[in-house]
């Protein structure tokens, strides 16, 4: 019988951890881009070159505007980085060696599995929150037309603009939370056990509720040094992608019984 005959794997025991558990899964997610940076750099580039193509096409068409909720959008699709950042860790825990061909293999080999369908929620959920972010910006700020750096700034900080911002960053802070909630243990349980996608969003889901204060401050701070690496015209995400990549892999292990 071959793996994809076999029936599904046993969902792993979810366990509690601590927020002191978060600085430990950071430090091993460093050490893990250290011994292998070009996995990391390599992985991370589509989003760096994604985010500087959005950036000068709004750019050219004069909607800058249209930045900001694509780039409180934009960390939704950072799951998409995490397979082979997954699996590197995977190897590098094991002792295993890590050949790029072998790599790019089980990254390849999820088009037949589990991982195409929550890259579909995921996209979905990041294509709602872009129609959201428009129906907000209608009915908050009209039918208007916004070309400059000055108009921007008038937008966001007179008028409607700032309880537009305050409405528009707590329903995208819910749509990343619902992504989180899914994809922290869903993701990489998807690639390490044979399990159909919405049971991995759901064991996912009762492993965060299990430890909300963790889960929360975990969450946090994955925002934070995402948006920091967006900062410099995306390029900090070549250290920030790979970094919280593998930090996540570990942060699975210690959620889930191995």
């Amino acid at each position: 019988m071959n793996e994809t005959d076999r029936g599904p794997d046993p969902l792993p025991e979810i366990r509690n951890i601590e927020v002191s558990d978060i600085k430990a899964v950071l430090r091993l997610g460093l050490g893990d881009f250290l011994k292998a940076p070009l996995f990391g750099l390599f992985f991370s580039a589509v989003y760096v070159a994604g985010g500087l193509i959005l950036w000068r096409i709004y750019g050219v068409a004069g909607q800058e505007w249209w930045l900001a909720p694509v780039a409180v959008g934009f960390p939704l699709l950072a799951p998409f980085a995490a397979v082979g950042l997954y699996e590197v860790s995977r190897r590098i825990e094991a002792g295993e060696t890590r050949p790029w061909g072998e790599i790019l293999g089980v990254v390849f080999a999820q088009k037949d599995r589990q991982i195409p369908a929550m890259a579909a929620v995921i996209i979905v959920i990041f294509l709602f929150w872009v129609f959201v972010a428009h129906a907000l910006f209608a009915l908050f700020m009209g039918l208007r037309a916004f070309t400059s750096g000055t108009d921007i700034i008038t937008l966001f900080f007179t008028g409607n603009g700032p309880l537009m911002l305050l409405i528009g960053g707590a329903v995208g802070a819910g749509f990343a939370g619902v992504l989180f909630a899914i994809t922290v243990a869903g993701l990489p349980l998807l690639l390490d056990r044979e399990v159909d996608f919405v049971t991995a969003m759901i064991h996912s889901t009762k492993a965060v509720l299990a430890n909300p204060i963790a889960m929360a401050a975990w969450g946090a701070v994955i925002t934070l040094i995402l948006f920091a690496g967006m900062v410099p015209m995306f390029l900090g995400l070549f250290a920030a992608l790979p970094i919280l990549g593998h930090a996540t892999w570990h942060m699975y292990r210690r959620l889930m019984q191995p």
